[in-house]
Parts: C-alpha cells; sequence; structure tokens
C-alpha cells in the first residue's frame, strides 16, 4: 500500500466514527450526528409551533359577554357571591344588537329551543303594509335569499355547494308564530346564525314579507332583488334607528321589563347628537 494512500472507513452521517489510514498509521476521529439533531429539532418544532397562535386579535382575550353575570376574582375574595350580582346593563350609547322587543336577560339570546318557545309568544307589532313589505324584501333578499332562495323554496345558491337550507313555505314554517320566526332572525338555530345586522323592527317586516311569501297575505309579493349589485338608495336598508346615536334600553337589569325608566330610546338625545 503506498505511503500516500488514504483509506476511510466512514460511516456517514449515521455513524459515529472516522478511521484513516495515512503512512501507515490510523487516527479515530469523533464525527457529529448531524442527521439525529436535525430530526430531533424537527420533531421539537412540530409538537411546539401548534401550540402557539400565529396572530393575536382582540376577540380572544377575557371578556364579559352583554347580560353575563358579573363576576370577578375580587368579588370573591371581598366575599361576596356572585351570583347575587345582577348582570351588565347594556352600555348607553351601544347598539342593542339583541333588539328593543324584549332583553337578552329576560329571553335568552341562545338558539335553545327554550328560548325559540319564548320569543313564539311575542305578538308582532308591526301591522302589514307596503313600506313593511318593500322593508322586509330588502332585508330578505339581501340576508335571507342565498340560502333560503328568492322564493323561500329552499334553493338558494348555496345549495349548490352542498350547504342544506330548509323551504319557508312548507305547512310547519307555516304554523309557525311570528314570534318563533322573529326569534330565530335573534337567535339563529341550527346552521343559521343570528342576524344581528338586521335591527329588530326590520326583523319583524321581514317575518311580514315571509307571509306574503307563503301566500298568507292574499296578494303575492315580488321575489325580484330589490336592487342590482353596487346600486345604492331605496335600493339598500337605511342607517341604523337603534343606535349608536340614542339611548339604548334595559340599562338597568333589575328594573322590570316595561316600567317606566328615563334611559330607553324614546328619551331625548342629548344636545349636538344627530336623530
Amino acid at each position: 500500500m503506498n505511503d500516500r494512500t488514504e483509506l476511510t472507513g466512514r460511516t456517514g452521517r449515521t455513524g459515529r466514527t472516522e478511521r484513516s489510514e495515512r503512512t501507515g498509521s490510523s487516527t479515530v476521529r469523533p464525527v457529529r450526528p448531524v442527521r439525529s439533531v436535525r430530526t430531533v429539532l424537527t420533531v421539537s418544532l412540530t409538537i411546539i409551533l401548534p401550540a402557539c397562535p400565529w396572530f393575536t386579535t382582540f376577540t380572544d382575550q377575557p371578556r364579559q359577554e352583554p347580560w353575563e353575570q358579573q363576576w370577578s376574582d375580587t368579588v370573591t375574595w371581598l366575599g361576596v357571591r356572585p351570583e347575587s350580582l345582577p348582570s351588565r346593563g347594556n352600555p348607553q350609547f351601544s347598539v342593542p344588537i339583541y333588539g328593543t322587543t324584549v332583553a337578552a336577560f329576560v329571553i335568552s339570546s341562545q338558539p335553545t329551543p327554550g328560548a325559540l318557545d319564548s320569543l313564539a309568544l311575542l305578538a308582532n307589532p308591526t301591522p302589514v303594509s307596503d313600506s313593511s313589505l318593500a322593508n322586509g324584501r330588502r332585508h330578505y333578499q339581501i340576508n335571507c335569499a342565498v340560502c333560503h332562495g328568492a322564493a323561500g323554496a329552499g334553493d338558494g345558491p348555496v345549495t349548490r355547494y352542498g350547504l342544506p337550507a330548509p323551504s319557508l313555505l312548507t305547512d310547519i314554517t307555516k304554523n309557525r308564530s311570528d314570534g318563533y320566526m322573529y326569534g330565530i332572525i335573534r337567535n339563529g338555530r341550527g346552521l343559521m346564525p343570528p342576524y344581528n345586522r338586521v335591527e329588530d323592527m326590520d326583523r319583524w317586516d321581514v317575518v311580514n314579507y315571509l307571509r306574503g311569501l307563503q301566500g298568507r297575505l292574499g296578494a303575492p309579493v315580488s321575489t325580484e332583488p330589490a336592487g342590482q349589485p353596487g346600486e345604492n338608495g331605496p335600493t339598500v336598508p337605511t342607517h341604523s334607528v337603534t343606535a349608536p346615536t340614542r339611548p339604548v334600553p334595559f340599562a338597568r337589569p333589575s328594573a322590570a321589563p316595561g316600567a317606566p325608566r328615563s334611559d330607553t330610546t324614546a328619551a331625548a338625545a342629548p344636545a349636538g347628537v344627530h336623530r
């Protein structure tokens, strides 16, 4: 064997030692386990990173929901029973998303059968009129037709993508009370979310329009969209009526519903506030 010949017995990246022979002598040198280190790092990062949120948002934080009971560690430290405290009322000049017909602390805003059955007892305060049907048509064609269809037959565009939508023309739905239909808009049910974007009085207009689609008004109603994308003016809903420029009702949960109070929507707005 030539003195300048080098023989190596490497075992690659999975090996532990390297043997070389130069001029008749041999040395053993340790080889770093590169692959093992990379494997450990990869596995560790795979386990650790999913537990860390990629983005932080203001929605992911401790907060108090509307009408949630006032409770905190401070109350416990003071020795006060949390259930003895009233729920938090609506902050003044906020948006009463659950409406002004009935407070959420009286009838829950959750889509439970009990809440919907309770809302079913509400009477429709909005009489059927041309203006009510026109307003209900605007809101229905914008918010409801995408699932239930323009005529309420449950054939909206979303059904082409596998999302089920019930027909509003069945005998079961026709026999529902106006309050029940109002409650579904207010609370949601099943796959349908609550439509808080539709204000309280507008929900009753939607119910009236729905009765027209069901043929219960004695005359047909238009199933055409009130306008086309990009159009404005009378083809879209108007400005908010209940907030945030007016005092909101149910500011004091301890007051009996319907009792006279100064902080209702009928109260005068402060000077300089647009009504």
